[in-house]
């Protein structure tokens, strides 16, 4: 039996080297199992496969992974809410308060606690209930096939219920169909079964992410209540501009009447407004009435910029920095410095890359008011997507992450216009038996093909699953030298692996929807 060891990255390729060694090792691993499977088949033995939890009870088990993935989920949830207060406390410049209790964790500054519980049962209670049924198919089937994966994992996915949110709970179903769809696409194109033109582009990640942000500012603009509440003031409250703003060009696009009396009350509060002539059936809202502070267009766009870094920083650098020390609290503890530094400049990536998107979208907006002389609703569709390219200042690892983030929304969108337009149909609660049938996919791919899932997605699941998944076991009876190996290999992997995904996670962390980046109050 061959053996492998780690290698030392010597150079630049030594990461690269040790990626193919690993998988090496994996496709090893899978190949010594699949023979032992065949094997055990062929006996014909009635007994049913042991669990991978020896020393400890099933249900001790399924209960004990439950209340580590509540606890993990809620500290995550309520650490972020805790950062969130204190930078809004020290923009205040109200620095002794943020070592106050009471004005840090009160009840009345800072209502997370129900939300934090909400996200511990949901993840936690999947966990919980994904163990437990994985044991019981084990015993009752007498046999561990991949059905059992995809059974177990759809049933655990009841567990969404724990969101009242209907719209939390879409937004979550559909970003999981996201991935899933992503899963199944590798899986063929690694077997050559399937492969779409234009999938070798390089950036092709970034096309993704331009053509949804297309459809969600678009969405925003006019056709607002597509998105989810939380959503709309997010983009809301970072941009630049004012609501009753977007209200008349919304009515002026569809060639309605616009509503004077709100617009004209939001210039005479706005400073620097001066007089501005309205009348109702406007051919297109100028810059005066968008940006009525300043008569310059690129001052207000680098205005706007400028604002929009200031104001997501801190929500920015609290994504970054609270799960990776509730996630990996003992690499933390070793190296908090770097740690910190490494989470500053994520969130100075990240939102430099957002306040570009700010410019830009402001921008397009401007320039088209200098050559145009009536207003179209596809000129926000196309500002959105020209904007979107902004993301080429992030890494090319988190494009992706950002672009399956922003999809699940923008086909949220689209399929709430075309439903109320009666060309689908409205299916209520639709989102529970699709965040079900996800889950079951999400699992099956992780346990029997983990190389189709993107690194952040495969090792996130796995840490909040508490690490217990891994590929079918061997039986008792069938323990040979080969599975002595594996657990030694197992072993050998353990810390150089698990570094080096936890540097893969660090150096590109994702803003995913299971953290609800958006539904944050405060911002």
């Amino acid at each position: 039996m061959p053996s492998f060891s780690a290698i030392p990255p010597s150079s630049g390729d030594g990461a690269a080297a040790e990626r193919r060694l690993r998988e090496a090792e994996e496709r090893l691993r899978e190949a010594i199992e699949e023979l032992q499977r065949h094997h055990a088949n062929r006996d014909g033995s009635d007994a049913y496969p042991e669990c991978d939890h020896a020393d400890e009870s099933c249900v001790a088990h399924a209960i004990g992974n439950l209340c580590q993935t509540f606890l993990l989920s809620y500290g995550v949830r309520a650490g972020i809410g805790i950062l969130l207060r204190a930078f809004k406390l020290a923009r205040r410049q109200s620095y002794s308060s943020i070592l106050d209790l009471k004005q840090l964790v009160s009840e009345k500054d800072l209502i997370v606690r129900e939300e934090a519980c909400r996200v511990g049962l949901l993840f936690g209670g999947f966990t919980g209930s994904y163990h437990a049924i994985r044991c019981f198919l084990r015993k009752f089937r007498k046999k561990e096939t991949p059905f059992n994966a995809i059974l177990a994992g759809s049933i655990a996915g009841l567990s969404i219920l724990a969101l009242d949110d209907s719209s939390r709970r879409r937004t979550l179903a559909l970003y999981l169909l996201a991935r899933l769809a992503q899963c199944a696409y590798n899986s063929a194109k690694s077997k050559n079964k399937f492969h779409l033109w234009g999938s070798h582009w390089k950036h092709g990640d970034s096309l993704l992410f331009s053509l949804a942000c297309a459809q969600v500012m678009y969405a925003f603009v006019m056709r607002p209540e597509s998105l989810p509440k939380a959503y709309q003031d997010f983009i809301q409250k970072t941009g630049p501009v004012a609501e009753p703003v977007y209200k008349a060009v919304r009515d002026s696009c569809r060639g309605s009447a616009v509503d004077i009396v709100s617009l004209s009350a939001y210039l005479f509060k706005t400073k620097g407004s001066g007089i501005i002539n309205l009348v109702e059936h406007p051919p297109i809202i100028p810059c005066s009435i968008i940006h009525p502070g300043t008569s310059s267009c690129v001052a207000h766009n680098s205005v706007a910029a400028s604002e929009t870094f200031r104001k997501t920083f801190p929500l920015y650098f609290s994504l970054t920095f609270v799960p990776f020390v509730v996630l990996h609290l003992q690499k933390f503890l070793e190296f908090p410095a770097r740690t910190c530094w490494r989470a500053v400049q994520g969130a100075v990536r990240s939102t430099t890359f957002l306040s570009a998107f700010v410019g830009i979208f402001q921008g397009f907006i401007c320039l088209h008011r200098k050559v145009a002389i009536k207003d179209h609703k596809l000129v926000y569709w196309i500002a959105g997507a020209i904007a979107a390219l902004s993301v080429l200042l992030e890494k090319k690892a988190r494009r992706g992450e950002l672009a399956l983030y922003v999809l699940p929304r923008a086909v949220d969108s689209l399929w709430y216009i075309l439903v109320n337009r009666h060309l689908l149909p409205d299916i209520k609660n639709a989102e529970v038996p699709l965040f079900c049938l996800c889950m079951g996919g999400i699992m099956y791919y992780l346990e029997h093909e983990p190389d189709t899932m993107a690194p952040f997605l495969r090792g996130l699941i796995r840490r909040f699953l508490a690490s217990r998944i891994t590929n079918p076991s061997p039986t008792s009876n069938h323990r040979n030298s080969s599975y002595s190996y594996l657990h030694n290999l197992g072993s050998i992997e353990n810390q150089p692996l698990q570094e080096t995904e936890d540097n893969n996670e660090d150096s590109s962390p994702s803003t995913s929807a299971e953290y609800n980046l958006e539904s944050i109050p405060g911002l």
